[in-house]
């Protein structure tokens, strides 16, 4: 019988360390879920960092430096501006212009041309006074409010058409410089 007593109280206290084990309590249970949640978070910001890195390198081509390179002038891939031969022979014009308050314009043109183009340069030299004609006609019909700084490309532009078109007839002007572009009012 002290055997089966035994037996009994094994049983008793035995079945409890055969069951499966109780949870802990209190900070001892809490630092197994919050240790697991911290390498999660982790783990997420590694990924997250790791794709953002990644995105980076790609969207940059090739994870150079994402600056745009200056090219350095010196370089022989820059185009070089073209070089031009100067028509230089118009002279100074001085005109009046169509404001009804007596202002005069002085202007001194340089037009441009191909480099190395003789027809060009002959048929320049041939229509000179036609030119200083038309430097006179074109500024006497203009405004001073027109002659200022600001419309200053305009105006080349529309001197380098208008000669391109309708006076000159195998020479091309290239660009058009203003040496001299003074407007004055007078008294």
């Amino acid at each position: 019988m002290g055997d089966a007593g035994d037996n009994l109280d094994l049983e008793e206290d035995g079945g409890s360390e055969g069951s499966a084990p109780k949870k802990a309590s209190g900070i001892g249970g809490l630092l197994p879920n919050l240790l697991k949640f911290i390498a999660i978070g982790l783990g997420a910001l590694i990924f997250i960092v790791t794709v953002a890195v990644i995105t980076f390198t790609v969207m940059s081509k090739g994870g150079g430096n994402a600056q745009t390179a200056v090219a350095d002038p010196t370089s022989p891939y820059m185009p070089k501006r073209p070089e031009y031969a100067n028509y230089t022979l118009i002279g100074q014009v001085t005109t009046r212009t169509s404001d009804k308050i007596v202002t005069n314009v002085t202007v001194e043109i340089i037009l441009q041309y191909d480099l190395n183009n003789a027809a060009a340069a002959a048929e320049l030299t041939s229509k000179q006074y036609d030119l200083r004609d038309f430097v006179r006609q074109y500024f006497s019909g203009k405004f001073a409010a027109d002659l200022t700084p600001e419309n200053e490309l305009r105006l080349k532009n529309e001197i380098r058409e208008i000669l391109n078109t309708r006076i000159l007839d195998t020479a091309k002007v290239r660009n058009v410089l203003f040496i001299k572009l003074d407007v004055m009012e007078m008294p």
